[in-house]
């Protein structure tokens, strides 16, 4: 988390509260977050947006979830506390996976994060109920078959950190995969989208 944040603030429907802060009143979903350097403190548009289309989906409740390139874990932290029983949270980076672990156990959900510090072939091909990466656009084409893999039929992706200019690569590479743009938000500069997979018939 930057060190630029020196209060809680919100976003959406959550609270992002710095390590050491008091809950503020009133207040969202908290989320807290440490001051360990790593992407992902609710600040950036990318992220805000990923917060809001989470608390879209019908239901989070008992569901398994993926995210790839956590950060801080936030978007992890963000739908465990919306109801996701177990979270597969992985970064390539280590600094990050120990964020992530740490803001886990910040938020008293280290028992329903896991966090793994590796690439994509170390999580298991057992499919999740949604699939989050909040990551660049140049990684999330040449994946998409394999995160396609990674959605349950019927689950979602939630898919950000994509340039507006590659807005349209994103949504032609997925559709044609056979997800179905549930839901979007365009932003200044980037793009996110909530895809679902359809349901086996």
């Amino acid at each position: 988390m930057s060190g630029r944040i020196f209060k809680p603030f919100p976003v959406g429907a959550f609270t992002i509260i710095p390590a050491g802060f008091s809950t503020p009143e009133p207040c969202g979903i908290p989320l807290i977050l440490g001051r360990k350097g790593a992407f992902g403190s609710g600040e950036h548009e990318t992220t805000a947006s990923c917060l809001e289309l989470l608390t879209t989906i019908p239901s989070l409740k008992g569901c398994r979830a993926f995210d790839l390139g956590t950060g801080t874990g936030i978007l992890a932290l963000a739908a465990s506390r919306l109801g996701a029983a177990a979270i597969t949270a992985l970064d390539l980076e280590w600094p990050a996976a120990l964020s992530c672990a740490e803001n886990a156990r910040l938020n008293g959900l280290e028992d329903r994060i896991f966090t793994i510090c590796g690439e994509l072939n170390a999580v298991a091909t057992r499919p999740y109920d949604l699939v989050m990466a909040n990551i660049y656009a140049d990684i999330l084409l040449p994946l998409a078959d394999r995160l396609v893999e990674l959605t349950r039929p019927g689950g979602y992706l939630l898919l950000s950190g994509i340039p507006l200019q590659d807005k349209f690569d994103i949504e032609r590479r997925y559709t044609r995969l056979g997800c179905t743009v549930a839901d979007s938000r365009i932003l200044e500069d980037y793009a996110s989208f909530l895809l679902q997979r359809p349901a086996t018939p």
